[in-house]
């Protein structure tokens, strides 16, 4: 893929990733428990008044869930493969290009701000003054991970193939997303609910979850075939997974939240 409009605005590996695995990233990531978007919809206050703006909102995964609140929804996502499917999946929500540190909307123009499986590629500084120039006053932000679940072998081997490509770009458990917050004073106490799930996909789906990774999207041919090889590997050998028409793939749902002050 050439360098694009999208390259200059976005970490490189999201721009080039998710340009090239948007489908992926539809047939492989899981949903978002019903508990955690509920809690959510309730400690955001979101109904069929709201105005809602959700940032880095992909393919709509979470959007989706937000829609039948009624809410006035403004999806932000800057990568065209992506802003294509959420149009597609969601035809009810405005859907506008930009990014998290240049919102294209006016000031004081959302009731809440949601941000799913995207925040941790934000310049975090930047996106905080953002969404708190479009919030209302007594508004509140949201953010929610699905976050894999290492609590078997093969999912630590994943992992480790993750961390290969990714080299020292931004990772939700680095937490280095988390010190903005801390520094900030135009936000009060960052909250924190915890859930857990399981998403049961087949051997397809689950290649298609590993090729939906960004890092592992954006890798040279050779090297993402070598991922390739090293996942159908396990799939064929490890206990827990060979043989299998249905694999249960673990997650742990993390959900933040805070009031601008």
């Amino acid at each position: 893929m050439d360098v694009t409009r999208d390259d200059r605005r976005v970490h490189a590996a999201a721009a080039r990733g998710f340009e090239a695995a948007a489908e992926r990233y539809e047939r492989g990531r899981p949903t978002y428990p019903d508990d955690s978007v509920a809690f959510l919809i309730r400690t955001l206050e979101i109904g069929e008044r709201t105005d809602v703006v959700e940032l880095g909102a992909g393919t709509g995964k979470f959007t989706e869930l937000i829609v039948p609140t009624g809410a006035r929804i403004v999806a932000v996502e800057p990568v065209s493969a992506m802003r294509q499917a959420l149009e597609r999946n969601c035809p009810s929500v405005t859907v506008l290009d930009g990014i998290a540190e240049e919102i294209p909307l006016a000031e004081a123009s959302a009731d809440a701000v949601v941000a799913a499986q995207a925040f941790h590629w934000f310049d975090a500084d930047r996106a905080l003054h953002e969404i708190h120039r479009v919030l209302r006053p007594d508004g509140a932000l949201g953010v929610i991970w699905n976050v894999r679940d290492e609590a078997t072998d093969w999912s630590e081997r994943l992992t480790a193939i993750f961390d290969r490509l990714s080299g020292d770009g931004p990772r939700y458990r680095d937490m280095r997303w988390r010190e903005a917050f801390t520094r900030t004073e135009l936000f009060g106490p960052l909250h924190h609910q915890l859930a857990y799930h399981v998403q049961k996909v087949t051997r397809e789906q689950f290649v298609d979850r590993v090729l939906s990774v960004s890092y592992v999207a954006s890798a040279p041919d050779d090297e993402r075939e070598r991922v390739i090889a090293e996942v159908e590997e396990m799939l064929d050998s490890d206990p827990e997974l060979r043989g299998r028409d249905e694999i249960l793939m673990p997650y742990r749902t993390e959900v933040f939240w805070c009031a601008k002050l």
